[in-house]
Formats: C-alpha cells, sequence, structure tokens
C-alpha cells in the first residue's frame, strides 16, 4: 500500500507480480521500459538521425549502436537502483548531495525535460502542419491541450498508461517497417556503416545530437522509478527476479527502439543522401522530398509516426519532471499543473524562433535542444554509477567490476565528447568575435562552463571522498511517533456540509457517528449564485430562498430524532464561505460530502474539499457518494 512518501506513490506498487508464473510473469513486468523507450525515438532523434543519415550517409550508424548500448547499460542499472534501495535516481542523489547541490542538479534535470518537450512540441507541430496544412505557430499553440489527455490517462491507471504508449510505439514501429520496403536501402553500405569511424567538426555535433537524443538524461530518472510500479516480494529472490524480469524488459525495448532510429537514419540515407541531398536537417524537408521521391504513401506514414512519438514522449516527460521535483527538491505540485509550467517553458523559445528566425529555424532548435541533453548526461549517469556501485547500500545487488568498467567508460566517453564540443565552440566564439561580444564571452559564458565543470567534479569526487556519509532518507511528513494509547475524542460541535443531494443524508449519518447525541451540529451550505457572489447576504433570489426552505427542515428532521441541530447560509465561492462559518461558529470537526468528480471535472469545476482542509485547522471527515 502506498503512503505517499514513495517515487511516483500514487501508482507505487500497484501492479501485482506475485503468484504468477511463464508468460503471466513476464508480461507482470513488461511496461517500464517501453515507457522509458519512447524517450528513444521522439521528434528529437528523428531530427539528428535525418541531419546524419542526410549529410554523412550510413555511417554514422554505429554511434547510434554505441549509444543504444550504452543505454541498455544506463537504464539497466537505473532499474536496479529503483528495485533494490527503492529509491528513485532523485531521491538517491538528495541523500547523498548537500540541499544547495541538489537544488542545482534539479535545475539542471529541469532543463534536460525542457529541451526534451521543446523538441516534442516542433515534432507534433510539424506533423499536424504535413498532414493538415496547419500553420507551425497554432500547431505550436495547439500541444499545450495534451496536458489533459495525460491527466486523463494518469487518473486511469499505470497498466492503462502503459498501453497507450505501447500502442504508439507499435504506430511508429509500424510505419517505419513500410518505409523500409518502399525506400529499399542498400544492405551492403547499410554494414558498412556499423564500422566506427572519425568524429569531427559537424560530424561531432551530430554523434554528440544523436547520444544526446538517444541516451535522455531524465530516462534514467523515469527508469528508476517506474520500476518500483510493481509489487515484488522484498527477499533476495524476488529481488533477483525483479532485476532479471526488468533487464529482459530493458533489452527488448530499447532494441526496439534502435531499430526505429537506424530506420530513420537509413531511411534518411536512402532518399536523400544518394540522391545528393545532402543538407536536409528539417523533418519538412524530408517530408516533401519523400513526397517527390517515393509518392504520396510514405510521407503520409511519416507525418503520423512523428505525430505518435510526440505524443507518447510528452507523457513520459510529465512523469520525469515529477520525479526529478519531488526527489531533489521535495516541491510537490499537480501534475496538470507541472505539466503546464513545462509546456508553456518549451514553447516559449518555439514560438520565438517562428516569430525571428521563420520556421526554417525549427530543425536547427531541435538539435540544439539534443545537445543540451546530452551535456546534461554526466550529471545523471555520474550519481548512477557511484549509487549503483555502493556495496554497502546495495549488497550483493551492487554492479561487477565490468558492469562497473563499462559504466564508467560511457561516462568517460559522454563526457569527454561533450567537453570536445563545449571546448571547439567557445574556442569558435572567440576566435570569430570581437570587442563587446568578446568581453560577454569572457565575463559571462567561460565563467558559467566553469562552474558547471566544478560541479560536475564535485558530483564525482564527493561519493569517493565521503564514502557511506549519506543523509538519512527524507520522509516529506516526518517520521511516525511512538503511540502510547489512544482515548476517545468528544467533539463538542460538529459541522456538516449539505447540499441537497442524495448523499445529504449519508454525510449527515457521518457527522452525528461522530458526536452522538451530546454534541451541537451546525448544517453548512452555500449559495453559489452569481447574486450570492457579488451580494452576499443581501441576495435573496429564488434559490436562496429555496436553500433556505431546504435547511430549515434537514434542522427540524434531526431536532425531531433528538439531536441538537441548527443552520448557517453562506453565500459566494464555496470554500471560502465553508471556512469563514467554521471559524466564526467555533466548530471542532467538520463532514463533507465528495463530489465524486474526477480528472478533467476536477480542473473544470475546482475541489472545495482540498481547498476548505487548507483554510482550516481543525479535523476534516470526506464522505464519499453512495453508487
Amino acid at each position: 500500500m502506498s503512503t505517499g512518501k514513495e517515487s511516483l506513490s500514487n501508482v507505487h506498487s500497484s501492479v501485482q507480480t506475485a503468484n504468477k508464473t511463464g508468460w503471466r510473469k513476464i508480461l507482470a513486468f513488461i511496461g517500464p521500459a517501453y515507457l522509458v523507450s519512447v524517450g528513444y525515438m521522439d521528434p528529437g532523434n528523428w531530427a539528428t538521425d535525418i541531419a546524419g543519415g542526410s549529410a554523412f550517409g550510413y555511417s554514422l550508424i554505429w554511434v547510434l549502436l554505441a549509444s543504444n548500448l550504452i543505454a541498455l547499460l544506463l537504464q539497466s542499472l537505473s532499474a536496479r537502483l529503483g528495485i533494490v534501495r527503492g529509491l528513485d535516481l532523485a531521491q538517491a542523489s538528495k541523500n547523498t548531495y548537500p540541499r544547495v547541490v541538489n537544488f542545482f542538479l534539479y535545475l539542471l534535470a529541469q532543463l534536460a525535460i525542457i529541451a526534451c518537450d521543446l523538441a516534442e512540441i516542433i515534432g507534433m507541430a510539424i506533423g499536424l502542419q504535413l498532414l493538415f496544412d496547419l500553420p507551425l505557430i497554432w500547431g505550436v499553440s495547439l500541444t499545450i491541450t495534451d496536458t489533459l489527455l495525460m491527466l486523463f490517462l494518469m487518473n486511469k491507471g499505470m497498466r492503462k498508461l502503459e498501453l497507450f504508449i505501447v500502442s504508439m510505439i507499435f504506430i511508429v514501429g509500424l510505419s517505419f517497417l513500410v518505409e523500409m520496403f518502399i525506400v529499399q536501402p542498400d544492405v551492403i553500405e547499410v554494414a558498412k556503416g556499423f564500422v566506427p569511424g572519425n568524429l569531427s567538426g559537424n560530424a561531432l555535433y551530430i554523434a554528440i545530437g544523436i547520444i544526446g537524443a538517444t541516451v535522455m538524461p531524465h530516462n534514467l530518472y523515469l527508469h528508476s522509478s517506474l520500476v518500483q510500479t510493481r509489487q515484488i516480494v522484498r527477499t533476495h529472490e524476488g529481488i533477483k527476479t525483479a532485476i532479471k524480469f526488468n533487464f529482459f524488459d530493458t533489452v527488448i525495448a530499447l532494441n526496439l527502439a534502435f531499430l526505429v532510429n537506424a530506420a530513420i537514419l537509413i531511411l534518411a540515407a536512402s532518399a536523400f543522401y544518394k540522391n545528393g541531398y545532402f543538407e536536409i536537417a528539417e523533418i519538412q524537408d524530408a517530408y516533401k522530398l519523400l513526397e517527390h521521391i517515393f509518392g504520396r504513401t510514405a510521407p503520409v506514414l511519416f507525418a503520423v509516426a512523428l505525430i505518435a512519438a510526440g505524443q507518447s514522449s510528452t507523457i513520459t516527460g510529465t512523469l520525469a519532471g515529477q520525479i526529478i521535483m519531488e526527489g531533489h527538491i521535495n516541491l510537490r505540485v499537480e501534475p496538470w499543473l507541472r505539466r503546464l509550467l513545462t509546456r508553456v517553458l518549451a514553447i516559449v523559445p518555439a514560438v520565438f524562433t517562428i516569430l525571428y528566425y521563420g520556421e526554417d529555424g525549427l530543425g536547427k532548435l531541435i538539435i540544439l535542444s539534443q545537445v543540451v541533453l546530452s551535456l546534461q548526461l554526466g550529471f545523471a549517469v555520474i550519481p548512477l554509477i557511484h549509487f549503483t556501485s555502493d556495496k554497502k547500500k546495495m549488497g550483493k545487488f551492487a554492479i561487477g567490476k565490468w558492469a562497473k568498467l563499462g559504466a564508467w567508460a560511457s561516462a568517460v566517453v559522454i563526457v569527454g565528447l561533450n567537453g570536445k564540443l563545449v571546448y571547439e565552440q567557445i574556442f569558435s566564439w572567440i576566435s570569430e568575435s570581437s570587442g563587446g561580444t568578446l568581453i560577454w564571452i569572457y565575463a559571462l559564458v567561460i565563467p558559467v562552463v566553469l562552474g558547471i565543470v566544478s560541479l560536475l567534479l564535485y558530483v564525482f569526487l564527493r561519493p569517493l571522498l565521503f564514502k557511506h556519509k549519506d543523509n538519512p532518507i527524507f520522509i516529506p511528513h516526518g517520521i511516525a511517533t511512538v503511540i502510547n494509547n489512544l482515548d476517545a475524542i468528544q467533539y463538542n460541535h460538529i459541522g456538516i456540509a449539505i447540499d441537497f443531494s442524495k448523499n445529504d443524508s449519508n454525510t449527515i449519518r457521518h457527522g452525528i457517528m461522530q458526536g452522538g447525541d451530546k454534541a451541537l451540529y451546525t448544517l453548512i451550505h452555500v449559495v453559489e449564485t452569481a447574486g450570492a457572489q457579488y451580494n452576499g447576504v443581501e441576495v435573496m433570489d429564488h434559490e436562496t430562498q429555496s436553500d433556505v426552505d431546504n435547511i430549515n427542515q434537514y434542522v427540524i428532521a434531526m431536532q425531531k430524532m433528538g439531536y441538537n441541530a441548527n443552520a448557517k447560509v453562506g453565500f459566494g465561492m464555496a470554500a471560502k464561505s465553508i471556512s469563514k462559518i467554521v471559524i466564526e461558529e467555533k466548530i471542532e470537526f467538520v463532514v463533507m460530502g465528495s463530489h465524486g468528480h474526477k480528472a478533467l471535472k476536477d480542473l473544470i469545476f475546482g475541489t472545495t474539499v482540498n481547498k476548505v482542509r487548507h483554510m482550516i485547522d481543525v479535523p476534516v471527515l470526506v464522505v464519499k457518494p453512495l453508487r
């Protein structure tokens, strides 16, 4: 049972895995890696793969393969951390690093999510334009509405969410399977692309973009949390089984993602590079050329897959945002609000680019977003390796020397390539700039880079220099105290909020259960008409008169049954009026009926119960409506 303190507490341990064997056991664990894998085939991957395939043919396939192998290793470490320690990567970081460091780690991780979301916004907007000829500025604006879809799916439970994601992956995979039959790539040339080659200049930039688009930092946070949605037996054998089945899940899901990415790069190489189109970095150009070369079917499949990839990625980005926010800085807000905030922060640069640089600048913006993702990778990868290598915390499940060697080699490659890119970029800026621009580079850019490098060194060195000095796990609501006795509490004045629905009798019954025949009961109703909101107690419209008569009938009925009851009518906003009456009447206990709204209705009508709970300092009993 979830206590609200775990990672993604609303779905923690919500999927049963016990008492299942064979295929049922495998199917019970399948899911988390598929949610993670959508980040490996989102519009950001499309942009980097298309740019790489059109500019360098099949020669960068080996970068894709290397990125996928690194991703397999790191995602399996992420899953291991979540299964063994029951912590996600952000929570483990909070227990290891000081608060100020966690704050900066949160900012960098949030920046990565915004960069990822930026690619999804642009990708979906481009997909809508390609299919329906919708202007990009409108498409970008429309993407804000997917917050409602995310809210709906999260209220349906983890399995329904996973089913939606898998269906989106199926659409993307099927689309590119058909595309491969249409373009008919050169198999021998494709095989040669798996041979590693030298990287420099634009090839290095695109290669780093591919790494950033493939090994996404927020996916490491996400996977370490999603594996905890499976309810496992916390024994050595139970944990070992969970690690094994989650590894199968990871291998299958990420290899499918690799095939999709390879298909995109091969498509670009076969359609554009071989036909002399060497600079097709724009998704729109790829769509038009596909139509020009292969007819209408190929580009339609391309656009449908693009929308499906963007829509599925935006869901997982929201979950990752929740994990890093709660884990690093212990800030909890409603998922729809966090989704809306992240989406708005991503929409702003997209709209700015369209307005000032035109639609042609969006392709470059997508690739830049993937490079930003790659630059943030070290801050997620290095702590992850430290945590899963710690034999004191991981016990027998700490990673072995070969896995550790591979993980650190991956980290060196990622950080080294990023360092090379940053050095080349700054050197290029200095050589091309003069006067005021050069001053800004020395005064702002270089200090920021040095600060980020210092933070990365600290993240690497602290677990080595201060081994096993972790802070205790932070529990948001405190630590349970010892219970000595539980004497009954007698409430002398109980408030009961009513709304003249079929649930009133049930709400009143629960109120009487708290105070018996000794308490005073104040029935509370709020008139919420427009007149009541503006005129308050001076309003006496038909609804107000009717409500006063009805509440008095409740009072008379209770008095006939031997209970001491009276009535109070409020005017205007329900939560504010109820809270005012509770305070003025010195009510000790409040009983309220839940309206039973879910998801969209809560967003539209609001949640009076939650607002009242935060406005008063007396206990509140919420009574669910009768079915």
